[in-house]
């Protein structure tokens, strides 16, 4: 699986639906940041874009064609629940052999069974290998995109949290879960960490906390406060990844990145982080939520992406829906 810098073809999404589950009572405030998005990745690549029926076509055409290049944006027949395609997505791997790239459809479960139904979003990377004519893997166990943090050069990040929950694939050891990840994703080393974030209703995807921004670097959100939950087991993150080493021996570099200040609606946490960013071709689409950590996030990327466009776009109506832009993309390499 190559790392999410290396050169894409296109990037894709899976465009949400009024009467969703995710966006209750507010799609409508999520929408400008939707387009927002959608026109960033048309800049510099294809966007695909998952839709349900051609009404939902027509209505998406007329609304992006004031903001984006219509002709970079295609539209794909594959209906889906929920618009989080990092977790439901095609998978993308690439072999020695023709054709180079090759599709992982792992079984999905919205998030150990938490939001039926998600029939239709399980077999989305399916119709895409099929329309495409690409190769089709059909591993044996569950596992969403955003519970995977490679690096493009044989290490995998994840989080014990998540894969390890019984909710997922409660017959599979530790061990055999490493090993489908080395079968399927091409890897050779898997680096665990802890716990994921508050609110975080996917029982702590890596995606929110840590990710690979080369080879040997990883940006980890922290939390200094004491008294807020997320302060421990960041912190304990923090100190299994500073002692971590690729099996070369290269120990990781790791930059700290500030959370951004709690936001609650009503009465639940919402897992705002600005970790949470996705790695176009020529931009970093950044997660920002009106604080001060926004600036000091986006000066980070600016030093460790130079060649990229630092794009913040506000996500306080987007985290509603309980992720951001990482959630609801998924790379296509080239």
């Amino acid at each position: 699986m190559p790392a999410e810098w290396e050169r894409h073809e296109a990037t894709w999404i899976s465009w949400p639906h009024a009467d969703g589950q995710s966006f209750p009572e507010s799609y409508d405030r999520v929408v400008p940041t939707l387009v927002k998005m959608a026109s960033v990745l048309a800049e510099a690549e294809i966007l695909r874009i998952n839709i349900s029926n051609s009404e939902q076509e027509s209505v998406l055409r007329r609304l992006l064609s004031a903001f984006a290049p219509m002709e970079r944006i295609e539209f794909h027949n594959n209906p889906t629940h929920e618009p989080w395609c990092r977790d439901h997505g095609p998978i993308f791997v690439k072999r020695a052999l023709a054709p180079q790239l090759a599709i992982n459809d792992f079984g999905y479960n919205a998030w150990g069974n938490k939001y039926p139904p998600f029939d239709a979003d399980d077999i989305v990377p399916t119709r895409i290998a099929r329309h495409f004519g690409y190769p089709l893997f059909e591993p044996p166990f569950i596992l969403e995109g955003g519970s995977v943090e490679p690096n493009g050069a044989g290490a995998l990040l994840t989080t014990e949290s998540c894969l390890l929950n019984p909710n997922r694939n409660p017959s599979m050891s530790r061990d055999q879960i490493e090993q489908g990840l080395r079968d399927y994703l091409g890897v050779e080393q898997i680096l665990w960490l802890g716990d994921g974030i508050e609110g975080d209703d996917t029982d702590g995807h890596v995606d929110d906390i840590t990710r690979f921004v080369s080879r040997d670097t990883v940006i980890t959100v922290v939390e200094p406060n004491q008294a807020d939950p997320n302060h421990l087991p960041l912190k304990e993150n923090l100190e299994r990844l500073r002692g971590m080493k690729l099996s070369d021996g290269t120990p990781l570099k790791v930059i700290e990145m500030p959370m951004p200040p709690r936001i609650d609606r009503e009465g639940i946490r919402l897992p705002a982080s600005h970790a949470n960013f996705y790695i176009a071709n020529e931009s970093v689409l950044m997660p920002s939520f009106g604080a001060d950590s926004d600036v000091e996030a986006v000066e980070i990327l600016a030093e460790l992406f130079p060649t990229r466009m630092i794009r913040p776009i506000d996500c306080c109506e987007l985290i509603w829906g309980l992720g951001a832009f990482h959630c609801l993309t998924q790379q296509q390499p080239a």
